[in-house]
């Protein structure tokens, strides 16, 4: 079960750290450059990005941040797993937020750049980038900042489980050592007949 613990944990902080650093990058590169470029090039780039990002890789990922972390709380349940799980369960709150904001809010934005077609067909280009650009950069911002509070708490996380860890096999080390040193102190059954011997 430990190993099962840390495991999930791990993978919960793994898929945090890598999201918010996919958001942290479209913010302070991605959109950025692309704030640079004409109006057609922007909505086609961010066209086929929001195409191409729908891939394994990136949905494990993303659906881990909530479903990872879910996994570390219900396995750290109970009352000896207390402090890890309230970690956990913050870092749980801010990942379900980010990923409302996610979904949402940027997901829809994509799906209305989407539905504006091809680029080269668009008659108001300019019109369709000021409907999505600004909105989905700032909430990009959020989600990003939000998915980085909650892996700095994912590692709070792992690091209060890593003392608590120590200290368990501290406690249980000291109980070891006391039992061996009770059990080889006691007296043998031969020192007690040797007195009636000499006898």
């Amino acid at each position: 079960m430990t190993a099962g613990r840390i495991i999930a944990l791990v993978l919960a902080t793994l898929a945090t750290g890598l999201i918010a650093g996919l958001f942290y990058g479209y913010a302070n590169s991605v959109m950025p450059a692309l704030n640079q470029t004409d109006d057609r090039t922007m909505i086609d780039v961010m066209q086929k990005i929001n195409v191409v990002i729908i891939n394994p890789v990136f949905m494990i990922g993303f659906l881990g941040t909530v479903g990872f972390t879910i996994l570390a709380a219900a396995l750290h349940l109970g009352k000896d797993q207390r402090t890890v799980l309230i970690w956990i369960g913050v870092a749980l709150v801010i990942n379900v937020i980010a990923f409302a904001v996610t979904s949402g809010l940027n997901v829809p934005l994509n799906d209305q750049l989407a539905a504006a077609g091809d680029p080269a067909q668009i008659g108001d280009l300019a019109a369709v980038r000021a409907d999505f650009e600004a909105s989905w950069v700032r909430w990009n911002i959020v989600r990003a900042v939000l998915h980085t509070l909650a892996f700095v708490v994912l590692c709070g996380a792992l690091f209060a489980s890593g003392m608590q860890q120590g200290k368990a096999n501290a406690a249980s080390g000291s109980a070891t050592q006391a039992a061996h040193g009770h059990f080889s102190g006691q007296p043998s059954a031969q020192s007690y007949q040797q007195p009636y011997q000499q006898r």
